[in-house]
């Protein structure tokens, strides 16, 4: 049975297709509309779709599944005050669909909860068949954090917090403050984090300020429309920007805090398991991941793509209710651009010290660049950072990521786990200063693993660049500019050596 599983008119619209145990197709809005984190479904990807099904699979679409219940979504805006949101009709799913798609093309057949959805996304797409669950981001309808007990093709609510209460929310509201777009821009707070000053008496009072209503995961006011006017009693405004880097390493601490709160409430409520599987926008947080996550449950399962548009593979799964084979494609489940790796010509310019972007297969499934729609250079260069950042637009203090052979990641880093292919861990490098561009202020990086049955076209170029440097990895980020989506097909890709002098190779 084909089912359709569909994300959108919140934020970063996605849809998943899949058969039985397997997800056939998966795509972000945004990669066909050219609007970074597009809420709104457009009718490319949907064709995309339809030309994968005719070429790879028979029959047609079975069921059509939305990823949450827009009636008690309205309750809570209700609730929350939202009334443009409560009586409008742009927002209900079907009209949306309808005037994407035509009337008559796709009905919704069921409505699957947000925090199911997501639960559902990171349980079965999971090695295990019994599993605790964990799911932490903004908002559901109302849930903002739950947690879940998982075996065979069941998964039993055993907790949850819900509005306004909110960790998710509080992470956002402080990126707004540190001028930043919430959201969306919180995983730049988790890079500023590092270049700030860990100070307790201010962790004391941040927190104090907005946690502990009534128990530890409460908030005392409702941060929904974020906190732009919050100043902490002992860290003023000064007139310089460092004010924002210490609040950002503090709100990361805090944050991690709550975190470590929410996996032992798991670890009480479920102890039939020691697997955990782990979702919502909070499951992005990679730092936290490797500072707490691990710590607790070392048998860990996190969908590379755990935030709300992961929750389009979550509701169709949980209406097809088996285990998905995730691992026969992993993340590269979009647009196929066609051909051979394109390791030779790579290479050559990696060699020479040049960046050069990579754009060959199917388009990764979430935020992370792996390979398959990735900007690459050497890791060893010292001016390579500021050579990405001006091609990119970005800040100096965001770091780049390292893809490094699986063989040899244990070599150059203090690992947290045993392979991290969808850069969900941290890990401390050992030797910074033979890879400065690739080491965070903290001298950590978000490490990805490569294997060959990973992407035996990105693991034949690794393995060939360390033949001939010594340097068994690259330095990995998106092929994208800060601001705009990744590039998805042939034409972004030539258009984006057009633009920007970087050879994009297919």
């Amino acid at each position: 049975m084909k089912i359709l599983g569909i994300n959108a008119l919140n934020h970063d619209a996605a849809i998943t297709l899949i058969e039985d145990d397997k997800i056939l197709f998966a795509a972000h809005a945004e990669r066909y509309s050219g609007i970074k984190n597009d809420p709104n479904l457009n009718k490319e990807m949907f064709e995309d779709m339809e030309n994968y099904i005719c070429q790879n699979s028979r029959g047609g679409i079975d069921k059509v599944v939305w990823f949450e219940r827009p009636w008690i979504k309205k309750l809570r805006q209700l609730k929350a005050g939202q009334y443009s949101e409560v009586f409008s009709l742009k927002n209900l799913p079907q009209q949306h669909l309808d005037s994407v798609m035509g009337k008559w093309n796709y009905k919704i057949d069921e409505y699957v909860d947000h925090h199911l959805s997501h639960a559902s996304s990171t349980y079965f797409t999971s090695p295990y068949k019994e599993s605790a669950v964990v799911c932490i981001d903004a908002i559901g309808e109302f849930d903002t954090i739950s947690i879940w007990y998982a075996k065979g093709n069941k998964l039993e609510k055993r907790w949850s917090q819900t509005y306004p209460h909110s960790l998710g929310l509080w992470y956002s509201a402080m990126t707004q403050r540190l001028g930043l777009k919430p959201q969306e821009d919180e995983f730049i707070l988790m890079g500023m984090a590092a270049w700030g000053k860990q100070d307790d008496d201010l962790q004391s009072i941040m927190y104090n300020d907005f946690f502990g209503y009534h128990k530890e995961l409460d908030l005392k006011m409702n941060l929904h429309r974020g906190c732009m006017n919050y100043e902490p009693s002992i860290y003023p405004d000064n007139g310089t920007e460092q004010w924002k880097f210490d609040i950002a390493a503090n709100v990361q601490t805090i944050c991690e805090w709550q975190i470590a709160k929410v996996f032992k409430k798991a670890k009480e409520l479920v102890p039939e398991t020691d697997n955990m599987c782990y979702s919502g926008g909070v499951a992005l947080n990679c730092v936290a991941n490797s500072n707490v996550v691990k710590d607790q449950y070392p048998n860990m399962w996190i969908l590379p793509n755990p935030g709300d548009a992961g929750s389009s593979l979550g509701c169709a799964a949980y209406v097809g209710g088996e285990h998905l084979d995730f691992m026969e494609h992993g993340a590269f489940l979009g647009y196929n651009i066609k051909g051979k790796y394109p390791v030779k010509p790579v290479l050559k310019e990696l060699l020479k010290g040049n960046l050069v972007g990579v754009a060959n297969g199917r388009a990764e499934y979430g935020p992370r660049a792996l390979g398959n729609r990735s900007l690459l250079a050497d890791p060893r260069g010292k001016d390579i950072k500021q050579k990405m950042n001006e091609i990119k637009n970005r800040q100096e203090f965001r770091p780049f990521a390292p893809s490094v052979l699986e063989e040899h990641a244990h070599e150059i880093f203090d690992m947290p786990t045993k392979k991290s292919q969808f850069m969900q861990y941290v890990a401390p490098c050992k030797f910074p200063e033979l890879y400065p561009a690739i080491c965070h202020i903290d001298n950590t990086s978000r490490v990805q693993t490569v294997s060959k049955e990973d992407n035996p076209g990105y693991y034949k170029l690794i393995k060939e660049f360390y033949k001939e440097t010594g340097c068994p990895m690259v330095l990995n980020t998106s092929l994208n500019i800060k601001g705009q989506p990744i590039v998805n097909d042939e034409n972004d890709a030539d258009e984006f050596t057009k633009k920007y002098g970087v050879k994009v190779y297919r």
